[in-house]
């Protein structure tokens, strides 16, 4: 995450990709406003510009709700997604760690070897947040049965988005 000075009382707080999936030469950063959650935060969306006025998405978003890999979205002005005028039929399966769980960095450990082993493609923020990509088709039930324990005892949290 970076931070910097914004308009306002409330410093904008970005939400970046270190190693989007669909990372390329010609890829076009974009933000997604976040401020129904958190004053000031926005996501920065890695995109493939496919005209002047439409945006691949290229990454596995975090926190950015009805947006998926592939997806097809519009901008304004100040480069935040507008719309979404095309959806991809991916999906995003998401799990945050707990932070003070104390088996959080065999946890991490465990999910990582697991979407690995399933030739899952992911990202993670910061060891504590893992994005999934779910293409069409992809069945998540032998991941999500590695997700159920450590949800039912507080080690983390988990949804799919699409």
């Amino acid at each position: 995450m970076s931070s910097g000075s914004g308009s306002g009382r409330h410093p904008i707080t970005i939400i970046t990709h270190e190693d989007p999936i669909g990372r390329g030469p010609t890829n076009y950063i974009v933000h997604a406003d976040l401020s129904d959650r958190q004053d000031g935060w926005r996501e920065q969306l890695w995109t493939r510009q496919l005209t002047e006025d439409r945006f691949e998405v290229a990454c596995l978003p975090f926190f950015t709700y009805g947006i998926c890999y592939r997806d097809v979205v519009t901008i304004d002005s100040n480069h935040l997604v507008a719309s979404v005028v095309q959806k991809s039929g991916h999906r995003t399966l998401r799990v945050a760690l707990v932070a003070e769980h104390q088996d959080r960095d065999q946890l991490h450990e465990l999910l990582h070897g697991k979407v690995v082993e399933a030739a899952l493609p992911h990202e993670w923020l910061q060891g504590a947040c893992l994005s999934v990509d779910l293409q069409p088709g992809t069945d998540p039930t032998a991941f999500v049965e590695a997700l159920k324990a450590p949800a039912q005892v507080g080690a983390l949290h988990w949804e799919i988005d699409s």
